[in-house]
């Protein structure tokens, strides 16, 4: 994967010195690095610290021909200072995981694109929830939120027995899913 225009321009802007690039560049990662250190023994002022070498590395990077981007750079960034903030945190003995393949992180960034992955599929998720009707969110919302069995869903929605409620659900569920996937189709 290479990066987008945008961000090869960012690169590109910030290997000039171009300070609207360097702004941008700081507006749109310092938060996730400072939320990182903070959640992990730091303080605001070590997020600074972090941040700024982080920085440097990627000037240096963006400055040779031959670095080529294969993440986000919001992804390169917090690896760096990730890596950089564990072994500072070895430093000072507050952290005690092994830190020899530090260089080999775990890639950080296939977490962060998956965890922003899995968000937009439960907003799609919810988008498709919420334009299902009644009875079947709350069906499904009984049967799956609320744990609640067929026999006690009968009851609650007035049907004859277990077997009805739970053939209703069935066809709520394929409704639901052709609502996802409509959606999720959508935004590939």
């Amino acid at each position: 994967m290479k990066a987008d225009t945008t961000e090869q321009a960012l690169l590109k802007g910030l290997a000039l010195n171009d300070s609207k690039a360097i702004e941008t560049l700081y507006k749109e990662n310092f938060a996730m690095v400072q939320a990182f250190i903070l959640n992990n023994n730091g303080s605001y002022d070590d997020a600074r610290d972090i941040f700024q070498e982080a920085m440097i590395a990627l000037y240096e990077k963006a400055q040779s021909d031959s670095f080529v981007l294969t993440s986000q750079i919001k992804t390169y960034v917090y690896s760096i200072c990730r890596r950089l903030w564990l072994k500072r945190l070895q430093q000072m003995g507050r952290y005690m995981g092994k830190m020899e393949n530090i260089e080999e992180t775990v890639a950080v960034e296939e977490d962060i694109e998956m965890h922003e992955k899995r968000n937009a599929e439960f907003a799609i998720m919810d988008r498709a929830m919420n334009s299902l009707g009644e009875p079947c969110k709350s069906l499904l919302e009984g049967y799956y939120i609320k744990k609640m069995g067929m026999q006690e869903l009968a009851v609650e929605f007035g049907y004859t027995n277990a077997d009805n409620a739970k053939n209703q659900k069935y066809k709520c569920l394929m409704r639901l899913k052709k609502l996802f996937f409509s959606q999720y189709n959508i935004g590939d």
